[in-house]
């Protein structure tokens, strides 16, 4: 066999080793091997995680209010007192204020990030699919 032919065949088997990984990723580096090819995010996961956070925001916002209007009634009236308890019972009504509106925020990120990471997902898994059905510029080199 001369040296072309072998160098033909060397390309021709590169290319279609090439083309094998492109089309879906080998056990152990990372994917599920022998799949369908397609690119996937669980977007399970990412919807229940999401889903959680934003229950954890609704019951929180709900519950985590309780003690609030009692709190402030009772360091009002203290204050009005003249006790001096009544200033750092106000202080502590104002700081658990300022951490449930944190853990709120906090909530509503985590969800809202999940959301956008999904729809995010979904888009680039769009993109790739349209550019892996063009002619690929890799198997030109080996024609």
């Amino acid at each position: 066999m001369s040296f072309e032919e072998e160098w033909e065949r060397a390309k021709a088997e590169s290319a279609r080793q090439a083309s094998m990984r492109l089309n879906r990723a080998e056990p152990g580096e990372g994917g599920t091997g022998g799949g369908s090819g397609d690119l996937r995010v669980a977007r399970d996961d990412l919807g229940a995680i999401g889903n959680a956070a934003y229950e954890v925001r609704t019951k929180l916002s709900r519950d985590g209010d309780h003690a609030r209007p009692s709190t402030f009634s009772a360091a009002i009236a203290l204050t009005n007192g003249n006790f001096a308890s009544g200033a750092q019972l106000l202080k502590v009504h104002d700081r658990w204020n300022l951490q449930l509106r944190t853990l709120l925020d906090a909530c509503a990120r985590i969800s809202n990030h999940l959301d956008y990471s999904k729809a995010l997902h979904a888009k680039d898994e769009a993109k790739i699919a349209g550019q892996l059905m063009s002619v690929s510029k890799i198997s030109e080199y080996f024609k």
